[in-house]
């Protein structure tokens, strides 16, 4: 297949080549290679001679030809090879401070470097949530806080200041707020808060009941240690798939609680009805715990565990909740 292959380098290969033809201007010299190829090097100020020199030039066509061999078709264009920083034998090159070549240079050794400084980012959790009694679900009691799964949402929303201290490290802490949704399995389950604490009994009513939950809204500051397997300095997001391959961290989170509430929802004559009581229910104003955090390129999901329980002591069921989803 005939391959023209155009390349935008320097004069200072010509002197290995075989036959060579100079243009008229001066600054283009063609280099007839084989039967069918060639290569046409174009340069526009003599400065960047001395850049050239530094060239591994062996090193750069290998490249070259690796391309050339995985591509079928090879049009007669320009082909930006990005080998500056590759091919270069020494660690300073003599340039113009002011020349494109030169920006260039500088733009693709800070894409390199890790950039130990700290970026910001806004997060959204979604997931689910649920709790643990006795470090066992309560369905196996069969108890009326068990809680369905589908449904039993946890959301937050997440400020986020990311600190890189090295190439596989770094920290992100942040302030932002979050629910607790606990849709209880028996749609018709009541909870009531009385002196001795909190109860939870069955509405006796002949309704259609569609839903029974509680939930809790919380303010919450999180500080976690990653470490980054790929090295990336950017926040991972879905829709931005150049991030590093792996990275896993844990850390500690503390949460006050903002607002609590229970609702109950149900059918009468054909019209749904809604009942919601806002109360503390003897909710812990304090939530901490534990944090997990896992990206694979650009997914990343989380765990959280609290490990103080959901009620005060002695004023409802010993529950440890926790939630575990995806970061968008």
């Amino acid at each position: 297949m005939k391959k023209t292959l155009t390349i935008t380098i320097a004069m200072a290969l010509c002197v290995s080549a075989g036959a060579v033809t100079q243009a008229k201007s001066g600054d283009t010299v063609v280099v007839e290679l084989a039967k069918t190829s060639k290569v046409v090097f174009t340069m526009k100020e003599r400065s960047d001679l001395e850049a050239l020199k530094q060239y591994d030039f062996q090193a750069l066509f290998n490249d070259i030809l690796s391309k050339l061999e995985n591509t079928d078709t090879i049009k007669a264009t320009s082909i930006n090879t990005n080998f500056n920083t590759d091919h270069v034998t020494s660690n300073e090159i003599a340039t113009e401070e002011n020349s494109d070549e030169g920006n260039r240079n500088d733009d693709w050794e800070d894409e390199k470097k890790p950039r130990y400084r700290t970026r910001h980012s806004f997060n959204f959790d979604l997931g689910t949530n649920n709790y643990l009694e006795n470090n066992k679900f309560p369905d196996a009691e069969g108890s009326l806080y068990t809680v369905r799964p589908w449904g039993s949402w946890y959301v937050g929303f997440n400020s986020v200041m990311r600190t890189r201290v090295s190439t596989k490290l770094f920290f992100e802490w942040s302030l932002g707020v979050s629910m607790y949704n606990f849709k209880f399995q028996e749609a018709n389950t009541v909870i009531t808060e009385t002196v001795n604490g909190v109860i939870f009994t069955e509405d006796p009513r002949d309704l259609s009941f569609v839903k029974s939950k509680l939930t809790a809204s919380y303010v919450n500051a999180s500080f976690i240690p990653m470490i980054d397997f790929g090295g990336d300095n950017r926040k991972s997001r879905f829709w931005n798939s150049h991030n590093s391959a792996f990275r896993i961290g844990a850390g500690p989170y503390v949460g006050y609680r903002l607002e609590s509430h229970s609702k109950l929802v149900y059918k009468e004559e054909g019209d749904k009805e809604k009942e919601k009581n806002n109360d503390n229910f003897y909710l812990n104003n304090v939530r901490y715990g534990i944090r997990m955090q896992i990206g694979v390129r650009s997914a990343d999901f989380f765990f959280n565990y609290d490990l103080n329980e959901l009620f005060v002591a002695n004023k409802g069921p010993k529950l440890n909740a926790f939630s575990f989803g995806v970061i968008f």
